[in-house]
């Protein structure tokens, strides 16, 4: 649960590289490991993660709809719009119907409506804008886990909010590709390298790792920018991104199975019931990526515990920066002064007023 630090204290944490932390996995002790899983089944409670994942939730709704009009936009550029469009359909279809067909006629809206030049160009650049919202609630959510205070100004900030959906764009338009690049394209690649169908077969196999690796990147992408907590040195696949990606799709293959036998969502909901198993869905995939970051907290404090270093209570990461937090605590202890100073004279008014009442009964 997030917890508040002087100024002082936060800068005059260990260096997030420090030497006495066990540097690899198999060096944790098996105490610790056992302390890591305890502590991040708790603070996964504590920190109130059902409650972050819903307000996650409506900012991926928002951002949703803007990150598709500039992953849509680029794929035109390449001409690829449409039928990548339809790949990525096919392929979700199965697991998510509803979500196929409430998204669909709307992706395809944008698919049959290409922008050029400046609208092009502009439509991207507010897109990024508007898509960056769901990054900065990340962040939010990043820092109560992290136990540290959002120091950053805006303008450190936002650019790293851009940046970070800007890879995540990028990352999903390779994924759709990915998905895309079937039938034809494989079948001419196979004859131009003199390898007739073998391509095909081998393609269809190797992709579905290759999205792994990009999806379990861009989690740690997330994991690692987000925070106002230095990090200890970037990895491409952090335990807690590889642990939130296996609860996701063992999370959303139970979803289906469980939609798709047992729920009566559209007996309750009628036309609804695509939005509202939507929705659910969000929030379950927002709950898998908390639970891979209170992982890497978790594992991180128990790394610094292992160490001598007291994290016991508070994780001791030192901040990215402090100028905010150090102005939010001088307001802070400003209003106190104000508000004591209110008490006091009230204090001193009731004394004298009392003493004044003694007299004159006397």
């Amino acid at each position: 649960m997030a917890r508040r630090d002087t100024a002082g204290t936060i800068q005059d944490r260990p260096d997030e590289e420090d030497a006495r932390k066990p540097d690899s996995p198999t060096e944790i002790e098996k105490p610790s490991w056992k302390y890591v899983l305890r502590k991040t089944m708790r603070e996964f409670g504590s920190d109130q993660c059902t409650d972050i994942a819903a307000s996650l939730t409506y900012y991926a709704v928002l951002s949703l709809f803007p990150a598709l009009i500039a992953i849509i936009s680029l794929l035109g550029v390449f001409g690829q719009g449409g039928s990548t469009v339809d790949a990525v359909m096919d392929v979700v279809r199965p697991i998510a119907p509803d979500a196929v067909e409430l998204l669909g006629p709307v992706i395809q809206g944008f698919v049959e409506s290409p922008a050029a030049g400046f609208a092009l160009v502009s439509g991207v650049v507010l897109s990024i804008w508007s898509a960056s919202g769901y990054v900065g609630a990340f962040s939010r959510a990043m820092n109560r886990i992290y136990e540290i205070p959002e120091g950053r100004p805006f303008l450190k900030l936002k650019p790293m909010q851009l940046a970070v959906t800007v890879i995540g764009i990028v990352i999903l338009l390779i994924c759709a590709l990915i998905i895309a690049i079937s039938g034809p394209v494989t079948d001419a690649i196979g004859s131009a390298l003199g390898l007739g169908p073998t391509v095909q077969i081998v393609w269809s196999i190797a992709k579905w790792p290759v999205l792994a690796f990009a999806i379990v990147l861009l989690i740690a992408i997330l994991y690692y920018a987000t925070p106002n907590a230095k990090q200890p040195k970037f990895r491409w696949m952090s335990m807690g991104a590889a642990i939130a990606l296996l609860v996701l799709v063992v999370a959303s293959v139970a979803f289906a199975f469980y939609v798709t036998n047992f729920s009566s969502y559209a007996k309750n909901y009628g036309a609804l019931a695509g939005v509202v198993v939507f929705l659910l869905w969000l929030w379950i995939a927002n709950l898998a990526l908390l639970f891979g970051a209170e992982f890497d907290a978790e594992l991180e404090r128990g790394r610094q515990l292992q160490a001598g270093i007291a994290a016991e209570e508070t994780l001791q990461l030192p901040p990215r920066d402090t100028k905010v937090s150090d102005k939010k605590a001088a307001a802070e202890r400003e209003d106190v002064k104000r508000g004591r100073g209110i008490r006091e004279r009230h204090d001193r008014a009731e004394r004298l007023g009392g003493g004044g009442d003694q007299g004159d009964g006397a």
